[in-house]
């Protein structure tokens, strides 16, 4: 099964809190308090994002996080790399970090390749503004919102 983890998860919850501050500056307790996820975890997610470049932090007294860009602006494959790495469905395919045994004598490598290009554009194609409101995308009306209730960390 193709699976995101749950840190991909929490990233999508905290950086959707932090959309919803129009751009205010929060600090990770604020984050932790406001979605009901743990402070280390809130914590970790930021780390990546910031390195990711989808988040800016700002230290000191008033210091805290807040998007670096627009929700618009940021696509879900850039989500999915940050804490899950290069998307790579197969061994052979641009990206992938390992060696395939059989790469040479093998005749799927064309075609695992057009799957991985297949699931990078449609990555691209969702933004994180996406995301956080219920719209009709490949056709699919959503059928609710992110939930209003605060979410509980699964360490």
């Amino acid at each position: 099964m193709f699976r995101l983890g749950k840190m991909t998860d929490y990233g999508v919850v905290v950086l959707g809190q932090l959309a919803g501050q129009h751009g205010r500056t929060l600090s990770a307790p604020e984050i932790a308090d406001a979605t009901g996820l743990a402070g280390s975890t809130v914590s970790q997610v930021l780390k990546t994002l910031a390195a990711a470049g989808i988040v800016t932090s700002h230290r000191g007294a008033r210091g805290g996080y807040h998007l670096a860009r627009a929700p618009e602006t940021v696509t879900v494959r850039e989500l999915v790399v940050a804490f899950e790495g290069p998307l790579a469905v197969a061994a052979c395919v641009e990206g992938a970090t390992d060696n395939c045994a059989v790469e040479s004598l093998c005749l799927l490598a064309g075609g695992w390749e057009q799957v991985n290009t297949a699931i990078r554009t449609a990555l691209d194609s969702v933004t994180l503004a996406d995301l956080l409101h219920p719209i009709i995308h490949f056709g699919i009306e959503a059928e609710k919102s992110l939930p209003s209730a605060k979410l509980e960390a699964h360490s």
